[in-house]
This record gives C-alpha cells, sequence and structure tokens, in this order.
C-alpha cells in the first residue's frame, strides 16, 4: 500500500483551515502521493481551495448534504481506503472528526492514533508524534502489521502550504448510508473575548520572567499598544495568571499564521518552542544568555523584559 489519503473538512460552505494544514503535514511527509477527498452536496465548491502545492489529486465525492454526518462520512472513507488502498489517512483533530475515525479504524483494522503533531517513517512504516501522560511527555507511536494507518491531526501543527498546485479532478462514487442523525441547523458559539492563538499575526507572549501575578495587566496593555495577541507559556496558563486559551506550546495553541512573535521573559522549553515552529520572525528577551529561547530566535535581547517594555511605551 502507498499514498496518503486526506480528508478535507468543511462547515457552513467554508473550507476549515485544517483541511489545508493536512495537505501541509502530507507535504512534509514526502514521497508519497497525496489524494485529497472532500464530500458534500456540492463538493466542487471546494476544489479551487484545495489547489494546493503537494496535492496530486483532488477527489470529489457527492452526498446527500453538506452538512457533516458521520456516518456518510465513515462509510466514505472506508470506500476510498479499499478503492486506494492508501498507507497512510489524515483526518483533522476535531469534534467532528471524533465521531467517526476510531470506528472507521476499528472496523477497517488500521492502525490508529490521535492529535497527533509530528509525522514520519522509516523503513518499518509510519510513526506519529503526540502528547501523552497529561502534555508532560512527547511519544512516539508506531504501527507494527498495519498496512494503513489512520491519523488525527491537531489544528495548527503543520502550516498550510502558501503555493498553489495542479492536481488531477475526479469523481468518486459514494456508498448507500442511511444516517442514524438528521442535521437541524449550525449555531456559533457565543462570543468568550477570548484570544485567537492560532489564526493571530503578531503574538507577544510572557513567561515567568514577568515575577508575579500583578505584572500581568502591563503587559496585556502593552500588547494592545503594539497591536499583538498576548500570549503566554505554560507557567503562567498553569498558575492561572492567564486562561489556558492564551497558551503557546504543546499544551496549548500552535502559533499557526503568526508572522511576528515576541517573547518576554521566556527560557523557551521544548514544549513551547514546539508551537512557535511555524514563525519565521522571532524577537526573544531574556535576562538569561543561554536561554534556550535564543536558539531559535532571529533577533535576541539579553536584558530585564520590564526596561525593554519601557522602552516599547515610548516608541508606541
Amino acid at each position: 500500500m502507498s499514498g496518503i489519503l486526506v480528508i478535507a473538512e468543511h462547515r457552513q460552505g467554508q473550507l476549515r483551515p485544517v483541511s489545508a494544514e493536512l495537505i501541509g503535514a502530507a507535504r512534509e511527509a514526502g514521497g508519497e502521493r497525496v489524494t485529497v477527498a472532500v464530500l458534500g452536496a456540492t463538493p466542487a465548491a471546494f476544489v479551487d481551495a484545495l489547489k494546493l502545492a503537494g496535492v496530486d489529486e483532488i477527489v470529489t465525492v457527492q452526498t446527500a448534504s453538506d452538512a457533516f454526518d458521520p456516518d456518510t462520512y465513515q462509510a466514505v472513507a472506508q470506500a476510498l481506503i479499499e478503492a486506494r488502498q492508501p498507507s497512510l489517512v489524515l483526518l483533522p483533530h476535531t469534534i467532528d472528526t471524533l465521531g467517526y475515525a476510531a470506528p472507521l479504524a476499528v472496523k477497517g483494522n488500521y492502525g490508529f492514533t490521535t492529535d497527533a503533531f509530528g509525522l514520519a517513517r522509516d523503513g518499518e512504516g509510519w510513526i506519529a508524534t503526540r502528547s501523552g501522560y497529561g502534555q508532560k511527555v512527547n511519544m512516539e507511536i508506531e504501527f507494527p502489521e498495519r498496512a494503513t494507518v489512520v491519523v488525527t491531526v491537531r489544528p495548527g501543527a503543520f502550516k498550510a502550504p502558501d503555493a498553489a498546485g495542479t492536481p488531477d479532478i475526479s469523481a468518486f462514487d459514494a456508498p448507500a448510508v442511511t444516517p442514524r442523525s438528521a442535521h437541524v441547523s449550525f449555531e456559533e458559539p457565543a462570543a468568550s473575548g477570548d484570544v485567537d492563538i492560532v489564526g493571530a499575526d503578531f503574538i507577544m507572549s510572557i513567561g515567568r520572567g514577568i515575577g508575579e501575578e500583578t505584572n500581568v495587566e502591563q503587559f496585556r496593555e502593552l500588547a494592545g499598544s503594539l497591536g499583538a495577541t498576548l500570549g503566554c507559556s505554560r507557567p503562567i496558563a498553569d498558575s492561572g495568571w492567564l486562561p489556558k486559551a492564551h497558551q503557546v506550546g504543546q499544551s496549548g495553541k500552535t502559533a499557526a499564521a503568526c508572522k511576528l512573535y515576541i517573547a518576554m521573559g521566556i527560557s523557551g522549553s521544548v514544549q513551547h518552542m514546539a508551537g512557535m515552529k511555524h514563525v519565521e520572525n522571532i524577537i526573544a528577551v531574556n535576562t538569561d544568555p543561554e536561554a534556550s529561547i535564543f536558539s531559535i530566535a532571529k533577533y535576541g535581547i539579553v536584558g530585564d523584559i520590564f526596561d525593554i517594555a519601557e522602552e516599547l511605551r515610548g516608541h508606541f
């Protein structure tokens, strides 16, 4: 078996960003033909958005509705796997996909893991990396004696391709499915006023270097003055100084769209830096010249974050 099958996901007529990220994941894995399947009543409407570099073929599958149905997605995915014989199937780690991913893997006797943020292949087969034990360790999951592996991929873990591609376009007949549920309506959740780390293009994050909780507010105000989204390291979130939604890292959010990241008083744990892996321009400020954060920073300042913050306030 060979090739990578990606199942795209859309909602309310829009392709979800993680679908393009799955293509990026398949492209990074390298060396395999990449097929992207899109389901719906009007699947052709999503084809142009899926014409990205790294895609060899887009398969449209016409179903009864554009609304998500787990039974339909499971049946179509199973039929596609049987027809195309891929070695790897990539699905988004979302509430929708979790409704059918595990049953799909069990029924087909496929290898399976969820919430992966790393993919690799050796002579024995695919290896997926995910967190474990309360996000305290990273685990490499292998799938011995499994010809096909199904993996759900963490949103934001991979960068979507920037360039367009020229894939082949084909159609696939959906198997007959009798859904056990009916889509009634979709309601956006009420705005929480929280942050969007994954979609932010400019982030200023704070770490233990701020010293105490009372100092959070001045950095929140500074981030606002700079036009940045306020992020933080895990110790800040674990201490309750900022909500979990602000946390950048493997156990938080990945700065997938960030163009500029300012790390204030962050030493740079492996877990935190994994959440910054897509960022090209990183500015690190720390009093410790040996801080790990400097190893990935484009610009580094060895100094007191409060002094640097005061300088920035004088210019913005």
